[in-house]
């Protein structure tokens, strides 16, 4: 009889691959430009930090609340999330969502189940909380602009 052995590497790439699969939610991707129609499940555009931002909030299938975050010529850079359930991260990071997965089969020293942050050279997702009380955030580094942090995008 084989012995079983829990792996943090494992369960993060589980956790991550299944963050992936999960509910529907925003209309754009990371790198896209943020759409000019309305959206029923989204707020209209707002400015933060002088303009350097716009921020749309919208609400998934899962009743997840995800901010949305664009440069002032629309480009998305980043996304910010709270809810019951996981928002649909290969929808969010687009092209991107090949690179988040490659960092999370990587093992990462003090990973655990209900804390992530995978942080790649294009793209860094922090995510975690418990069953229903999901929290996390992506962006693009490079694409932030001026005078803007990760700390901006709440």
């Amino acid at each position: 009889m084989s012995k079983s052995r829990f792996s943090p590497s494992l369960a993060a790439f589980a956790l991550a691959l299944g963050a992936l699969c999960t509910s529907a939610g925003a209309q754009a991707e990371l790198g896209g430009t943020m759409p000019g129609q309305p959206n029923p499940t989204a707020t209209a555009p707002r400015t933060l930090l002088n303009g350097a931002l716009r921020v749309r909030t919208l609400t998934d299938a899962g009743n997840t609340t995800i901010n949305e975050y664009a440069t002032s010529a629309g480009q998305i850079i980043g996304y910010a999330w709270e809810g019951p359930t996981m928002p649909d991260l290969r929808t969010l990071l687009g092209k991107y969502a090949d690179s988040y997965l490659a960092g999370a089969a990587t093992p990462a020293a003090g990973a655990n189940l209900h804390n992530s942050r995978i942080a790649r050279p294009d793209v860094i997702v922090e995510s975690g909380g418990p069953m229903r009380g999901y929290v996390g955030r992506a962006w693009l580094p490079a694409a932030l602009p001026p005078g803007v942090t990760a700390d901006d995008l709440q």
